[in-house]
């Protein structure tokens, strides 16, 4: 339930269109529904501006089905499940054939409802192509949360041509994500061109002393261009989370 669903439960009991008792037992449910092996959050869309989303990996698939289910039928209109297997969209294509699963994004949508989009644009840029499904994790993620994405990938510092040749393209953000492994330092070369936010993504790419992404992760907290801010290794969801957040302020 989002705030539009509580004006109009508001709205429908002023007009007598529902009585008490309904109003109450809608209400009952708002703080969240409990499973027994899960306690669904249906108040955070009130809160946060968007619903609970599902974190896949790890999950037993009949509780990724079960919790797939409550939401279905608490009138949750778009569910997003993050690092999800093929396995995971198959489980949850049982429980409905709205699901759409973005493989390089390990992320399943079950997207019913539009979002109002912001007018400004989200550019996700990559270091390299291995460093693509993070990117896309973010990219698809700032999608859902109904945001307009540009996507501009492979244009590392090893080649610095080709991000400069697409300055305009950052330039013209509102808000960056920039995705990079080995030592990160695509971050501060873009954070030096744009008059933005930047949210840097450290990702694992990257031999021995890459450390599964801590060099990046250290180099990226060590920027010297100002507006750059960091999150976790591998983390695209939590950047695009941020990023829409971001976007959305003066919407």
């Amino acid at each position: 339930m989002n705030k539009e669903d509580i004006i109009k439960l508001l709205d429908d009991y002023k007009q007598d269109k529902i009585d008490l008792n309904g109003a109450i037992s809608q209400i009952k449910s708002l703080p969240y529904g409990d499973l027994g092996y899960a306690k669904i959050d249906h108040h955070r869309a009130i809160r946060n501006g968007y619903p609970e989303v599902i974190y896949g990996e790890g999950k037993a698939i009949s509780h990724i089905q079960g919790i797939v289910k409550h939401m279905l039928e608490k009138h949750e209109k778009n569910i997003l499940c993050t690092r999800a297997s093929r396995e995971v969209y198959e489980a949850i294509k049982e429980v409905t054939d709205e699901a759409i699963y973005y493989d390089l994004a390990r992320i399943v949508v079950v997207k019913r409802e539009e979002v109002e989009k912001p007018k400004g644009k989200i550019v996700v840029v990559t270091g390299g192509t291995a460093d693509v499904p993070v990117a896309e994790e973010a990219a698809v993620t700032a999608e859902v949360l109904g945001n307009e994405v540009v996507r501009l990938y492979d244009v590392g510092v090893a080649g610095i041509h080709r991000l400069l040749s697409n300055v305009n393209i950052l330039q013209e953000a509102n808000v960056v994500i920039a995705v990079a492994g080995m030592e990160g330092a695509l971050a501060s070369v873009v954070g030096g061109m744009i008059d933005k936010p930047l949210i840097a993504v450290p990702t694992s790419v990257g031999y021995g002393a890459n450390f599964g992404g801590v060099s990046a992760l250290l180099c990226m907290l060590n920027s010297c261009a100002s507006g750059v801010s960091v999150v976790n290794i591998d983390n695209g969801f939590g950047a695009a989370y941020t990023a829409s957040m971001i976007n959305r302020i003066n919407l």
